[in-house]
Parts: C-alpha cells; structure tokens; sequence
C-alpha cells in the first residue's frame, strides 16, 4: 500500500522546536520522494480547524483491503498538547482515523509511555515501516459539573500539577523566555511558587467499588502511563498497555519534607512515602468540592469544583 502523508505542523511546539522538526522532516521525504502535503498552525487552536477539514474531506477508516492508490495518512508535529487537540477533534467529530505521530514539544510523555522514539528521524523510520495501525489505550472523562467531555493522552491532574501549569502558561516572562530557548526556567519558577502556594484540598475517589477520602491532597493525577511533566515517573506502575488506569494522589506535606520526597522521586522509591497513595481501576470518580485547577495532557481545563468520571477508550496509532 502506498501513502500520502498530511503533515500538520504546531510550528510553536516546543518554543519553535515543531518547525525544526518540521523541516527536517520535510527534507527526508523529498530526499526519498515520499508523497506529502504540509499543513501549518498559524495561531492557538488552528490545528482545530485543520483537522476538522482534513477529518471532512480526505482522511479515511483504515482498511488494508482497499484498492485505492495511496491511503491518506495524517502526520501530527508537536507536542502532547497538540496530540490532544487533534485526537479530542476526532472524537468529537466521532472520526476514527489512524494517526502518526512525531514528537516535537518540550515534555514529549506521550512518547515516553508508548515507547516511540523522541528523535524525529527514528520516528520518521517508525512510521514509514508501519504496515498497519495499533490501538493505544488513552484516557476519556466527562465532568458533571461543568458538563464538558474529552479525552487525554497522558493524564488528567487536580491540584499542584494544574496549578503549576496555569502559572506557567500566564508568566509574563515565558515568551521571552521561549525565543532564548529558555522555557524551563518559567516552569521551574512556576514550580517553586505553586509548591508554596498549593494548600492541601478535600477530594473523593471512587474506584473497584470502594470509596477513599483525603481531607488535605495535594496532587491528583490519573494516567495510563508512569510520565508526566516532561520524564517524571510520578506512576511507575502504570502502563498503556494495561486495562486499567492508575490514580495517585499525594497529600500536602511539611515543606522541610518535600525536598525528602522529590529525593525519592528520583530513585523511584517514592511510593514508599506515607504522603503517596495509589488506586487503580478501570474507571474512577473524583469528587473536588472546592476550586482547583485541574489540567489534561497540559491544556487546563479550568479552575472548579469537579466530579469527573474517567475511563479508558482507544485510539489507532501508526507506530
């Protein structure tokens, strides 16, 4: 079977890094003479639009029977925040339509957990060599409060890790930051004021029929594999290949002990600590009462209380 390739392009992902993976990729296809279209963001949410259009008029149901001449494939370039909007625009649209993926952003767990190659040439290979699509399992929630749905590739968060993104996404200082290639530095502010600022929040869990209360969490993250934030193992149990999703909440702590628990973090021991908790199931229930960010794959979701339901749902993958 022969493809035509639809690459679309989040430019900014990665504080310029998807146009630079864009346009090497670009030069590999033409070196090999692979048949390809480029399609290019513009402004926030653009890739919304382009792939609702692609989804309309071109992309097509994966069927290795078909006789057609070339099968149109789309190509995503970015980070996982526009994996995510791609993917929840299909389901939204109920298209289901196979999607390669070549990461190109600054965190790049989506990656990490599926074990794709984070160098965008190997990617490249992995797809060109790809016969047929593979169904991944990610993350589905709806939210009875605000009465929103969507999915998520990586993990839906409540409290400091929501926190942490919204202050990053808002400092004045992170768009100058990200033209020096500097970004980080943003976060890791953002990171050292929200440790501080993030009190402990009443929350409720549902999950294997059995209810869990935490008068004080602090973090409260569901997720199908062990990385979020860009590499930290905050679930190493977990695991995309698995039929169930894993859930860990980490009650507030003293600060002197927090320096405690990030060293255990990074032995990945720190589900020893009396602060961590982890469930897992094939659905839960969190129950928010008052305001708290909370976030999915990076993109907030908002500040509220919450009673999301979250399970598991498939996506085809060329990889």
């Amino acid at each position: 079977m022969k493809f035509h390739y639809y690459l679309l392009v989040n430019q900014a992902a990665g504080g310029g890094n998807g146009k630079k993976v864009s346009d090497q990729i670009c030069s590999l296809m033409k070196q090999q003479n692979y048949s390809f279209t480029t399609y290019l963001t513009q402004y926030p949410d653009h890739e919304l639009e382009l792939v609702a259009e692609l989804a309309e008029h071109t992309l097509r149901p994966f069927d290795s029977e078909s006789t057609k001449e070339y099968f149109p494939l789309l190509v995503v370039i970015g980070g996982d925040g526009t994996l995510h909007q791609v993917i929840n625009q299909l389901k939204m649209m109920g298209k289901e339509r196979p999607i390669a993926y070549i990461p190109a952003g600054s965190g790049n767990d989506f990656a990490r957990g599926i074990g794709l190659p984070r160098e965008a040439e190997q990617a490249f290979q992995r797809i060109i060599h790809t016969t047929q699509p593979r169904s991944v399992n990610i993350l589905t929630y709806e939210e009875a409060i605000q009465e929103r749905s969507g999915i998520s590739v990586n993990n839906i968060g409540i409290g400091l890790d929501a926190a942490i993104v919204h202050r990053t996404n808002h400092s004045v200082t992170k768009e100058n930051l990200n033209k020096y290639n500097l970004g980080s530095f943003s976060y890791i502010a953002s990171v050292i004021h929200v440790l501080f600022k993030q009190k402990g929040f009443p929350i409720l869990i549902e999950a294997n029929g059995q209810t869990y209360h935490y008068d004080k969490a602090f973090l409260c993250t569901t997720t199908n594999h062990p990385y979020f934030g860009g590499g930290v193992g905050i679930a190493p149990m977990a695991d995309i290949n698995k039929t169930t999703l894993d859930l860990v909440v980490v009650e507030r702590l003293p600060m002197y002990k927090i320096a405690w628990l990030i060293f255990l973090l990074l032995r990945k021991k720190h589900h020893l600590s009396k602060y961590y908790h982890h469930l897992s199931g094939t659905k839960v229930r969190l129950v928010s009462p008052t305001p708290q960010f909370s976030q999915a794959d990076g993109e907030v979701l908002g500040k509220g209380p919450y009673d999301l339901a979250i399970a598991l749902t498939t996506q085809l993958f060329w990889c």
